[in-house]
């Protein structure tokens, strides 16, 4: 059994504290999620309590990935570019009223410190930061981050127990390593985009920039399985995570059909290309999507529509025959279901052993009596614009703390905090650097 006091580095974290019950605290109101900006939010209760991370990424994958990690108590230090910033804080309209920042840049850059160097000049200072650090996360173009001082095999020296992840377009090898990557080039390389859109329709994306999150997720879950390791081996080490790779690995069954049968998929709207009915359906108001994964599911699903013959129909009988006859089936289904609403065909199907459920537009999944009860969205104090809103973490724990705490910073929000606390920098010094364009 592994202990309860487990050393990720630089200190014992007590995790047997104060049991909380699932989504007990994401439900409890703002008294947790007011945004205080007060590090004593943070407390042994949070699984990454004692984790410094200086994170020097922008745009999604690897902001989306220290916020993952700040939520789970890791402090995480937002290095920007001064009087610049992360690029996604201009992505707008919308934009902030006050701050000028973009609605964009709230969503993956909660519970940060965000200061303001000049990585060209500012080499000393960002080094003392990662001999101080556990992990150093970047997103920059491979070999770049190298001739300011600042690759990995520089910064071992400085820390040997740094973990230092690096999120590329490629990875840092292969013929297209310097390329720079964006989500939706990484989707039309990686075939996701060919997959994506209606049966003859052009290749579309997905709504949101779903390779760039799975980039971000991957890493989280590197970092934490490399801090892991580092208790055995108190040696840190380099992680490459790229969006190709990512998108590739997103390809599951479409993948795995071609390599091992020869079968090239194409693009299906909302089908399932082994599963039918898998769908969404047109209704007399919207759509509504459902599914039968089992012949049992779809006896369900007759019985409530009425026509029970239908799977005693050797066509139909198995999940095999349906996929075989689609056309014919859902022919039959899409007549039927456009007779009604999606609210009433909600109600005849409550309680059904098969899953279903409207297509919501973006107002009407918030204002969903499910998301409203869980408490997923919150709402935190921001230090220029009052209150903005995120949607809160997504896992609960039974013991553990996983929440949003304070607002996405401000651009250089906390540089001289950061520099004097943890670096012992006074006023004087501060001023000197900041009029030398070092700093901001």
């Amino acid at each position: 059994m592994l202990s309860l006091n487990l050393r990720l580095g630089r200190g014992f974290v007590n995790y047997g504290v104060c049991r909380q019950s699932l989504r007990n605290f994401a439900a409890a109101g703002d008294k947790n999620n007011n945004g205080s900006d007060n590090a004593s939010d943070v407390d042994e209760r949070h699984p990454l309590h004692g984790i410094r991370i200086l994170d020097l990424s922008r745009i999604i994958a690897g902001p989306y990935c220290t916020m993952v990690l700040a939520d789970l108590g890791a402090e995480v230090i937002k290095v920007e570019r001064p009087h610049f910033g992360d690029e996604a804080r201009k992505w707008g309209p919308p934009f902030l009223e006050k701050s000028k920042d973009a609605a964009y840049f709230l969503a993956p850059n909660r519970n940060k410190r965000s200061i303001c160097i000049d990585i060209k000049r500012g080499t000393g200072l960002l080094h003392r930061l990662a001999e101080i650090s556990d992990v150093l996360v970047e997103n920059y173009v491979p070999g770049t981050l190298d001739r300011y001082g600042l690759g990995y095999e520089q910064l071992r020296k400085v820390n040997p127990k740094l973990i230092y992840c690096s999120l590329t377009g490629y990875g840092s090898v292969g013929p297209y390593a310097k390329r720079p990557g964006y989500d939706v080039i990484a989707s039309s390389v990686g075939g996701l985009m060919h997959i994506t859109g209606e049966r003859e329709g052009p290749p579309s994306k997905v709504g949101v920039a779903v390779t760039d999150m799975s980039t971000g997720l991957y890493a989280h879950g590197a970092i934490l399985a490399a801090l892991f390791q580092r208790t055995r081996t108190q040696r840190g080490q380099k992680i490459d995570v790229d969006l190709l790779s990512t998108c590739c690995s997103l390809l599951l069954n479409v993948g795995s059909n071609y390599l091992n049968s020869g079968v090239e998929a194409g693009r299906m709207g909302t089908a399932h290309s082994s599963i039918v009915p898998y769908q969404s359906f047109k209704t007399k108001d919207g759509y509504l999507t459902l599914g039968t994964g089992s012949d049992v599911q779809f006896e369900d699903l007759c019985r409530r529509l009425k026509v029970e013959h239908l799977p005693q129909d050797p066509k139909f009988r198995t999940n095999k025959d349906r996929v075989e006859n689609r056309k014919e089936l859902l022919s039959i289904l899409e007549e039927m279901l456009a007779e009604d609403t999606s609210r009433n065909w909600m109600k005849l199907f409550e309680g059904a052993s098969f899953p279903v459920g409207p297509v919501n537009s973006i107002p009407e999944v918030f204002e969903d009596e499910h998301i409203k009860a869980i408490g997923l969205v919150k709402s935190l104090r921001h230090p220029k614009d009052g209150t903005v809103k995120v949607v809160g973490p997504p896992v609960v724990f039974s013991e553990a703390r996983n929440d949003a705490r304070t607002a996405p910073p401000i651009l250089g929000q906390h540089t001289d905090e950061v520099l004097s606390e943890l670096l012992g920098y006074g006023q004087e010094e501060l001023d000197k650097l900041k009029k030398d364009n070092i700093i901001q």
